[in-house]
């Protein structure tokens, strides 16, 4: 907002979407301090507050609501929040070319497929998705680690194997959804 006509001006080109949020720009993050941010940026900045204003504002509250939203669902996720970080860092994600997975996991991986592939069975689907659990929160241990001492090299594998698996839960719940 203009400090002194109060107007809603255009959001920066390439804002960091931490800074934005209020959040430490690290892995680790207080869930609970992001939510209420979102809900105190969306609230002073939603175009519904904006409908008797001049359309330029409209304009301008629509694109700072689109960020706000992004921002949240990029630092909300670990996946994403870790891709962003690897991006702030100058790093490029894990290419499936470049990612030298080791054969164990991408044997479990295919297993997982596997089962995926098989007719509907709700037993395999609640093993399948316990599995991908665990593993997520595992992986999100990991990287956290991974961050805190810096190692960008390592945090980089873990996210791609962390892609894998939320490949596989989209799978699965693509999958679940009745025919």
């Amino acid at each position: 907002f203009c400090p002194s006509c109060r107007a809603l001006q255009p959001p920066a080109p390439q804002p960091d979407l931490f800074r934005l949020m209020d959040c430490d720009r690290s892995f680790r993050i207080d869930v609970r301090q992001l939510q209420r941010r979102f809900r105190s940026l969306q609230r002073a900045v939603h175009p519904d507050r904006f409908g008797q204003r001049p359309p330029k504002e409209q304009y301008y509250s629509e694109q700072h609501s689109s960020l706000i939203n992004k921002a949240y669902q990029t630092l909300l996720n670990p996946l994403s929040r870790g891709l962003y970080l690897l991006e702030l860092s100058g790093m490029e994600p894990a290419q499936k070319t470049d990612y030298d997975a080791d054969s164990a996991f991408l044997m479990e991986i295919m297993e997982i497929n596997e089962k995926l592939a098989e007719p509907k069975n709700e037993d395999i689907f609640e093993e399948i998705e316990t599995l991908i659990k665990v593993k997520q929160e595992e992986l999100t241990r990991d990287l956290t680690a991974a961050f805190e001492r810096d190692d960008l090299q390592e945090a980089k594998k873990l996210l791609a194997k962390m892609k894998y698996f939320a490949n596989l839960e989209d799978k699965l719940k693509a999958k679940k959804i009745p025919s």
